[in-house]
């Protein structure tokens, strides 16, 4: 807990944190992988955006007293359904981490083709994960501070390509057609786990364990404000996308966003969306591998991971847990540099969505258990269903590979038990 409490944030600082932590690079990426999918994109950001709200909400009032959500699991249903939220959070982290450096690697791409080879591609994502692991090592203060820096850079593409839609509406000038895919459950489900993976980040507000100021009312506030705010911004600017560029183009599109804005103001318009985005996967990305190195420590003082991932600098730096998953990331980078841009990109937001969806599935139900009204625990329920709803929409690849990691974590959690008796 923070002792001094001039260290605290209050609610625009805190509304800042969810903003920045959520605007990673997933959007920018994202129409790659939603182009084919037609209508069933649109409606599956309203999915995504109202569980998504739901789970916020729910996440809010389970960790509002401002302790972090493993303490709070804990209190609901004991050590090991904590761990077991804790770890698969901190696996999400690590591989949403492998994704954002991908994403700036591939936005980077777009300013110099010499980059766009993709084994260049992955050599420059697992560089910045190496580069970015390094200077936490040495000690950043706070990633939340770069993230609010580079938050308004971070809109700028998103909003540039709505106006360029709503230019072109002005004008009476046709847009792209969306493709014929038929609307189907299971077709909604994949984009909903799709954008579900965009909209992750919220959560980061529940690791500033005894920081936020009136923690009881500015969670709450921060977590659904800033989620509705940015659940919005990102249904229009992805719809513009393609509307603007042909699904044929996007799917195969490095830089979708920038692509869209090439169509209406030339390659120099490209050239500082790809500025934007790149900068936007390089704070999140900071961010990611700070969070990650958090989230192992604070398992390690609770005997949950191997004593060394407790260890820090003198001024609180977790250097071990911080390489560890700066390590992890870059494997995984690297065991999945065979597949084409878009299977990549899929895969690895599914498989970052999986984990998280294990922390947000067991935080509602935590959270449920402890609501009172009727109001309240509606709209728990209702994000507990869309939870279980974007496991299914992940596929079975995913969930699989999300169930493995779970299952390594205990064996890791079990060993590292007997070990500090």
């Amino acid at each position: 807990m923070a002792e001094d409490a001039t260290q605290r944030i209050g609610l625009p600082m805190t509304l800042a944190l969810v903003v920045g932590s959520i605007i990673g690079a997933g959007i920018f990426m994202l129409p790659v992988s939603l182009a084919p999918l037609g209508w069933n994109a649109a409606i599956g950001w309203l999915v995504s955006g109202s569980g998504a709200l739901c789970l916020a909400y729910g996440l809010s009032r389970l960790t509002r007293g401002g302790e972090g959500i493993q303490a709070h699991i804990e209190q609901a249903f004991g050590p090991v359904p904590a761990f077991i939220a804790a770890w698969s959070f901190w696996c999400a982290a690590w591989t949403s981490n492998a994704a954002l450096a991908i994403a700036a690697a591939l936005a980077l791409s777009r300013i110099n083709p010499w980059l766009s080879n993709p084994a260049i591609i992955t050599s420059v994502a697992v560089s910045l994960v190496a580069v970015l692991t390094l200077v936490n090592a040495l000690g950043i203060r706070s990633a939340g501070r770069m993230q609010i820096a580079t938050t308004a850079i971070k809109i700028i593409p998103l909003l540039a390509v709505i106006l360029i839609l709503l230019l072109r509406g002005s004008r009476g000038d046709p847009v792209e057609q969306l493709p014929a895919t038929p609307i189907s459950f299971d077709n909604i489900a994949t984009a909903a786990a799709l954008t579900l993976y965009a909209l992750t980040g919220f959560e980061y507000a529940t690791a500033l364990v005894g920081k936020v100021r009136d923690a009881r009312r500015t969670l709450p506030l921060a977590m659904v404000g800033g989620t509705a705010f940015v659940a919005l911004l990102y249904l229009v600017s992805s719809s513009a996308v393609v509307l603007l560029v042909p699904a044929s183009l996007v799917v195969s599109s490095a830089a979708p966003f920038a692509d869209a804005l090439a169509s209406a103001w030339g390659e120099t318009a490209v050239l500082i969306a790809a500025f934007c985005i790149a900068v936007s996967a390089f704070g999140a990305l900071n961010s990611g591998i700070l969070v990650s190195g958090e989230l192992a420590y604070a398992m390690a003082l609770r005997c949950d991971l191997p004593e060394p991932f407790s260890r820090t600098r003198p001024d609180g730096t977790p250097v071990l847990s911080q390489c560890v998953a700066g390590a992890l990331a870059v494997m995984l980078i690297l065991l999945n540099s065979s597949r084409d841009t878009a299977n990549l990109f899929t895969f690895i937001i599914l498989l970052a969505t999986v984990g998280t969806l294990v922390m947000y599935l067991l935080g509602a139900l935590g959270a449920l258990r402890t609501a009172r009204g009727f109001r309240t625990r509606l709209i728990i329920m209702i994000g507990t269903v869309f939870a279980l709803f974007a496991f299914y929409g992940s596929g079975w690849e995913a969930n699989a590979w999300g169930l493995a990691l779970i299952t390594v974590g205990l064996v890791v959690r079990t060993v590292t038990r007997a070990w500090r008796r």
